[in-house]
Order: structure tokens, then sequence, then C-alpha cells
């Protein structure tokens, strides 16, 4: 038969072989995305042999089956599906493809205990017999037709691995080879399941695996030895929860021990030399082993020679190893947690520890119970789950999640609300995306509060930190067209812009700030000593805690970046609000942050309204600060927020940046920087040249020559790698800004050129050009945030006359000067009240030098060198290189 394998895991790997050993033709696998950096042994052993493997992250998206992935399935022309182990759904259209249909194999002797914790049902149930059945595959049911069914005897102290070890793989692999031959053979039956002793029971979660203590012995025991590893039955002890291990019915007379209160327990525990000995209500006893807890592990761990002995050979200056002994207070170095880590290595194959996991448990006991519950797999990091919106779209296949990001996981608002993120360029919806509410602000700032006081994070070495986010930055890099198609659907972003600029300076800013982490240092303090004293004075650079991060629709992703990487850096947390109309790339980047490895709860993304999220997040009493980029009204509320708590606050407000443009400048190129200068990103930049000044005797040829240009400008889908010029970024904007125009015009400025929407779907706007702009005029006087530019013409030679007017203004964030003379340049920007002053060039900005305005701008800084004093006020000069300068002597 023509086969396709749907599944994973050794299992998986094992039918793979057997089948192909017996002659079958395998046409294709599907199997899972690879998991850091590793291939499922099922997609290893296809790929050896030159299957066609495919590597879906889901079949089905809001219920539906994602054309793309089935389309991709049905191409491989399978006669029968085969599903040995399948932890996806699968969608009817696939199941029902093939001739033959699909079968598949599940872990209990069906009708009973359908569902996906069979194995584990079957112990805590205590049923005598356990099994598997391979059945025709139905809707993820498990009710479909029975094609065969095996048994064994459970035994009084089974786990879940015995049983599965024991028979459930071995004769599993078999039978679903027998099947196989039965179909291929036209003898395979369809038995219907019968009704009588079904039974379905949820997936077995560690929040529901609480040990209820009013129970027989054997009930106890059963729940226990069912709970094995996975999830892990639990109580708790003093205030811990406890996990247990290795139970086992103990028929003997009490032992002796040490009494351990049990919480829900009529009777305490008592702890033993070969573990925890617990009563049921029948008075009769459990043995088992504590997985996480002080008393039970006093006595269990000096049992661990192993764990002894390599400690005993690296501290010989130590005569006995006990509990409380700390590996670096008895004399080890760095030098010999690698020793030790190699050792067990070489010992216990299947134990991998890292450096950090020594520095965490430096106690012999917290380092043998740290040993051990990373052997069981309870410390394995729990999968990530997203359910992404898939888009084929740019000629690849975007995943984009859509739910809130809070402690490590996606899920949906605590409402359940959500709202649909527009793609500009046609107005079509591209997902409806949870809108968090104050009960998620809530619970992300409290999981940001607890990984900075509480959690790895706040444990962390700055080198590590930094390891972390240079991760980060690689990962970003990997998914680098994923991102730039994503943020050009949902900003209306040139494609080739949103990859240069929106990604790849994100990019550079993680990378930038990733080698920040380790260089952040205090300094020592010469002060005056009070004889016969001596004093030393020092201070000390300290993350402040949860930051609350707020950003704007214009660069989703950069500016993202700009904010959270330094906050990173420095050790803080934080609870980030993309803009409401730009969610996607946000909530991609929480995907990157979790593979990268960053704790649960230091990146936090709150989708949603600003007016309720971003003014929560404000006046929070646990965030510690607030940067935010946006508009100076804004800006204005959230500084009376930030006063519940006296929170800090970095702004980065609205901007009207003046370009001055001499005429012993190199027109073409001024004609080419100008309009780049207000056209860049559609002229969605807040840095945009919100006002030029022309000087008189090049005014009118100045503008001839950008309406030339204009008229060049390709308008258009923004996936186009041609498209010049791109949509506005949703349709409430593309309106003010019709607004903006229509104003210009009846205050008596001169329409030049566009002013009008470009007639195609989507939210288009034409460059437009205004001459005769009065300094009085409403739109010489606010940002216009979009592809706007407003010429004034300023009399020849008037140097400080133009920058009179070029200061006229509320707002000082960035600003510009074209001339060959550079003792004017630089005289201009000295006078020029603007952060940031450009010569000769534009839009320029780079991760080493700092931005950020003053006056209605706002204050603080982005980039560059961390902690400068918040109140000096910064100015960056940038000139071209290409500048003409004069000869000058240095005294």
């Amino acid at each position: 038969l023509k086969l396709a394998l749907i599944g994973q895991s050794i299992f998986g790997q094992e039918v793979y072989n057997k089948l192909r050993k017996e002659g079958h033709k395998v046409v294709g696998v599907f199997t899972v995305p690879d998991k850091n950096g590793q291939a499922d042994p099922l997609a290893l052993a296809a790929e050896k042999d030159g299957t066609p493997v495919f590597k879906f992250p889901r079949w089905r998206a809001k219920g539906k089956p994602i054309q793309e992935v089935v389309a991709a399935y049905k191409s491989v022309g399978a006669e029968l599906n085969v599903l040995p182990f399948c932890t996806q759904f699968i969608p009817m259209d696939v199941i029902d493809c093939p001739k033959h249909g699909s079968i598949i194999y599940h872990p209990s002797i069906l009708p009973r205990h359908r569902g996906a914790s069979a194995i584990n049902w079957t112990l805590i149930q205590g049923d005598k017999k356990a099994g598997f059945t391979i059945f025709w595959a139905d809707d993820g049911l498990d009710t479909g037709p029975i094609l065969l069914q095996r048994e064994c005897d459970v035994g009084q102290n089974d786990t879940v691995d015995d049983l599965y070890n024991r028979f459930l793989f071995p004769e599993g692999i078999k039978a679903m080879v027998e099947a196989v031959h039965l179909i291929a053979d036209g003898k395979a039956p369809r038995i219907p399941q019968p009704k009588e002793g079904a039974t379905y029971e949820g997936i077995q979660k560690k929040e529901n695996a609480e040990i209820s203590w009013n129970q027989p012995a054997a009930a106890l025991h059963n729940w226990i030895r069912g709970h094995d590893k996975v999830p892990g039955a639990w109580a708790t002890i003093d205030g811990q929860v406890v996990t247990f291990y290795g139970s086992s019915l103990l028929d003997a007379s009490v032992p002796a021990g040490q009494e351990l209160a049990i919480k829900g327990a009529s009777r305490p525990g008592l702890v033993t030399k070969n573990g925890l000995v617990v009563f049921g209500n029948d008075g009769k006893m459990v043995s088992a082993h504590p997985g996480k807890h002080e008393h039970g592990w006093n006595k269990f761990s000096k049992n661990c020679k192993c764990g002894i002995a390599i400690w005993k050979g690296i501290l010989s200056n130590v005569a006995v190893i006990e509990d409380s002994t700390d590996f670096f207070k008895s004399g080890a170095s760095s030098m010999h947690v690698v020793r030790m880590l190699e050792e067990i290595k070489q010992k216990y194959s299947g134990l991998q520890l890292q450096n950090e996991d020594v520095y965490m448990a430096t106690k012999f006991a917290d380092f043998i119970q740290m040993a051990v519950r990373k052997f069981r797999g309870e410390d394995k990091e729990e999968e990530l789950v997203i359910d992404y919106i898939s888009k084929n779209v740019n000629n690849m296949t975007v995943n984009m999640p859509y739910q809130c990001f809070i402690n490590g996981h996606f899920i949906n608002a605590d409402d359940g609300k959500t709202y649909d993120t527009i793609n500009p360029a046609d107005g079509s919806i591209i997902a409806s995306v949870s809108s968090a509410s104050l009960a998620d602000v809530d619970k992300a700032v409290a999981a940001a509060k607890e990984a900075f006081e509480n959690g790895e994070w706040g444990r962390m070495n700055a080198r590590e930190r930094g390891r972390l986010m240079y991760r980060l930055a690689d990962l970003m890099e990997e998914h680098q067209e994923e991102l730039a198609t994503i943020e050009s659907i949902d900003s209306g972003a040139v494609y080739t812009l949103a990859l240069k600029t929106h990604v790849g300076m994100s990019v550079q800013t993680f990378r930038y700030f990733a080698g920040w982490c380790d260089k952040i240092q205090g300094a020592t303090i010469p002060i005056n000593q009070a004889r016969p004293n001596h004093n030393l004075t020092f201070t000390k650079k300290e993350p402040i805690g949860v930051c609350a991060i707020v950003i704007p629709w214009n660069y989703p992703l950069m500016m993202l970046a700009w904010k959270s990487a330094a906050c990173l850096a420095a050790g803080n947390t934080l609870v980030l609000k993309p803009a409401q109309v730009t969610p996607l790339t946000s909530l991609k980047f929480a995907e990157l942050s979790a593979k990268a490895g960053f704790p649960k709860g230091v990146i936090n993304i709150l989708p949603g309204s600003g007016g309720l999220v971003g003014q929560h997040l404000s006046e929070h009493p646990d965030v510690r600060k607030v940067g935010f980029t946006g508009s100076t009204p804004t800006g204005k509320q959230i500084m009376k927020s930030a006063a519940t708590n006296l929170k800090k606050v970095s702004l980065e407000l609205g901007g009207k940046s003046p370009l001055i443009i001499f005429n012993d400048c190199e027109l073409d190129r001024a004609v080419k920087m100008g309009m780049g200068a207000v056209y860049f990103n559609k002229g969605e930049n807040c840095i945009a040249a919100g006002r030029l000044f022309v000087e008189e005797s090049i005014h009118d040829e100045f503008v001839r020559k950008v309406v030339e240009e204009i008229k060049k400008m390709k308008i258009g889908d923004p996936l186009d790698r041609s498209t010049d010029h791109g949509p506005q970024n949703h349709k409430a904007h593309l309106e003010k800004l019709l607004q903006y125009c229509e104003t210009g015009v009846k205050e008596g400025a001169t329409l030049v050129y566009g002013g009008r929407q470009v007639r195609r779907p989507g939210f288009f706007m034409e460059p437009t050009v205004f001459t005769d702009v009065e300094d009085h005029m409403y739109i010489a006087q606010e940002e216009s945030f979009g592809p706007v530019m407003v010429i004034s013409k300023f009399k020849n030679g008037d140097v400080d006359g133009v920058l009179r007017r070029a200061n006229t203004t509320e707002y000082g964030l960035a600003s510009g000067v074209f001339t060959k003379d550079i003792s004017k340049a630089l005289y201009i920007s000295e006078k020029l009240e603007a952060g940031t002053v450009f010569i000769n060039t534009y839009n320029k900005t780079d991760v080493a030098a700092p931005f950020g305005g003053f006056k209605q701008s706002g204050f603080g800084k982005d980039l560059g060198k961390l902690f400068s004093p918040s109140l000096i006020s910064h100015l960056t000069v940038q000139i071209n290189e290409e500048t003409t300068l004069p000869v000058v002597q240095c005294v």
C-alpha cells in the first residue's frame, strides 16, 4: 500500500521502519515542527530515507481545515493514513481522503478511557487489564470502528512507564503493522464500538492532580501511580506543593519515622529511610517518594551514593557530605562545576545539567532534589501551545498568534472579548485578536513582578541574560521574512522597508543591548573621610522592576525593540501594550521570546485598548516605569497617572521637525533626502520633516523637482517589491489626513500636488505638496503624521530669521539642514531646539545613537549607551560624510 504516516515520537519511527521493511511504500510523513532545532525521531528516519516530510504546526485553525495544509497532504497520493502516535487534530478532509481511510493507535481497550490520558486513567481507576486499540479514525472522539485490540494484566505496582515499556510500545508497533497487512489483504474488520462500558475522561493536568486523602490506601496508590512523572500527583506540606512518585502498597507493620503533617490528611505521614509513608482512611499504608520537599529528602538524599561520591571527589577537604554542605562555601570553583556536570553526564547519559543548575542549588540536598526532578522530567519545559491564524501570503505561510501572552502562555482575554485587526491595503480582516481586560493587566503585572522578584530571571547573571537576548535576535533574523510580511499586512509598511528597517533595525537593537548586559557598571566615589575612619563608597546600577511599555502603530516591531531591549538588558521585566491596530508582530515576538528560552513572566504582551490597558498600566502600583511613544496629549495623561506611585516615565511624543534647505546645498541630494524626510514610511514617521524651509532663490526649482519625482513613485500593494508608497495605517488616520489637507487649502496654502485618496481599495493617499505656507497656519504648526510636504520659503541669507521660524513650535524631536558651509551647519545645529540634527542627510538613526526630544516632544532617551542621567538633554548631531569640510587647525 501507499501509506501516509501522521504522527511523531520513537513509536512513530519504529512503525515507519517496520512498515517499509514489510514492503509498504510510505509516500509522505506528516509530523510536528522541529523543537529547539531538533527534528522529531519520525522525521529523522524519513529524511534519512528521502521520504517526503511535512512539518505542520497544526492542520486546523478555528475548527476549519487549513487549505494549503490539506493540499500538501493530498499531493502525496496516499491509499491509507496510518496514525501511530498523533497528538494533532486531523481534519476529516484528510481522515476520509484515502480510499482505505485512516487507522489510529489508542492506548486503551476502547470504548473504555477514551481521551488523551488513557494510560493514566487505566491505573487511576484500578483496572486489572490494560491494552490498546487500533481503530478506524473518526473526528477525534475515539469512537470509530475497532480493527483490532490487545490486552495485558496490570500489576499491583505497575506505573505508566511499566505498562508502556513492557506492552503498549513493543506490542503496539507489531499490531500497527499487522493492521496494515489486514487492510492490504482486504481482511480488516470494522467492529462498531459498544456503548456498554464507554467512558471519556479529560486529559490530566497538574492543577487537577491534587491528592484527596479521604480514600482507601489502594485508591491513593492508584492516584499517585496513575499520575507518575506526568503530570505528578501532589499535596501541600508546610505551605509547599509536593509531588509524589514511586508509589507502592505497603503490607507490613508501621515503620519507624519522623511524623510529617500533610494538609487534608487525617493522619500525619512518616518520613522513613525508604521514603514517605502515608495512610488511607482504611488505615492501610502507601509508600511514596516526595519529589520536592525538604523533609522528604533529608533522609532520601543520603542514599544517592553516586552524588555523594562525586561531591566527595571534588570537595576532598570535607570529611562528610551533609545535606547542608554548600558546594562553593566548601571551596569549589566554577572549574569544579564543569567537572561535576561532566562526571554526571558520563554516569547518567539521560541527565543533562547546566552550570546554572548548580548555581541555583548549591547545597547538597537541594542539588540532589533538583537532579532527580530533572532526571524524572518534572522540570521539563512545558510545551508552548499556540492557536495560530495562518495565511498564505507573500509566497509563504505566515503563522500569527492572536491571543494575549501572559506568564509564558497564549490565552484568551479574561472576559473573552476580541476585536478585528485590518489589512490597510484592502480593508480586509486579518484576524480577530484578544482584547485584554483590566483583569488581564493585573495578571500580567503580577507575573512580571513574580518573575522579577522570585523567578529565574531575577537570579540570572547578566551574561546569561545577554545570551538569551542574542538568541532572540537570531530567531528574529531567522523569521525576518515572516515578521516583515506580518508587519506589512498589519501596518501597511512597504515590504522591502519592513524587511530592512522595521525588522532589520529590531534585530540590530536586540544585539546591541545584548552586548550591554554585562557592561552596566557602577563607580567608586572618593569621599571626605572622617578620620580616623576610612570608608568605601560605591554605586550600583540595578533594575527597577516591572516596566510598562506602550508603543505606537507606525513601527510596531521596531518600537517594541527600542523600548524592550534596553529594559531586558538591565534586568527588568515588562508588560507591553502594542497599538490596538497593529498587534500581530508583537504577538509573534512573544512566541519567539518563549522559543528563545526567556523565563515565564519576563515578557508579557497585551493587545487591546489604550484607554483601558494603557491607562491601567500607567496607574498600576506595581509598575515602576512607563515607557510611551505616541501623541503628546496621551503622554500628558500618562504623566498624571504615573504620579499615583511616582513611577519613572519616559516619553517620545509628537514632532514638527523643521528641515532648512539653503541655496548652497547640493540641490538634487536635498530633493532626494527631503522627499525621504517627508514620505519615508508613508509619512508615518515621528521624526518626519513636518515643515521645509527653502531659501528663496532655489524654492521654485526645488518644488518642481519634488513634483517630478513624486510622479515617478509607484503607489500600490506593499508586498510588491517595486512599490514605493503603501497605504496609510488605518482608515481613521487616512480621514484625518484628508481633513488636514482641506484645512491647509482653506487657510490659503497652495496645494501643488496630491491631497486626495487614491482610487483603489485600501487606505491609500497621494503624496502631497503644499507651498506658500505661512507661520500662523494650522499645517505650519501641527504634525500631519502622513505624506504631506509643507514648504515655506525664506529670504536669501536670512539665517537667524529662518532659525527663529524653525524654533517657533512646541515640539523639539528632530531637525535638519542642507548646506555645504560647515560653519553655517554647526551654527544651525547649535541653535535648533531639537534632540537630533541631521546635516546633509535625514532619517539616519542608529542603535548606538541616543534618540529623543524635549519640550512637548517628551523626555528620556531610547537607544545608545544605557542609563544616561535622565535630567540631561542630549543633542545628537549627524554629519554626512560627503559634506565639504574646511581645514580646521585644532589647538
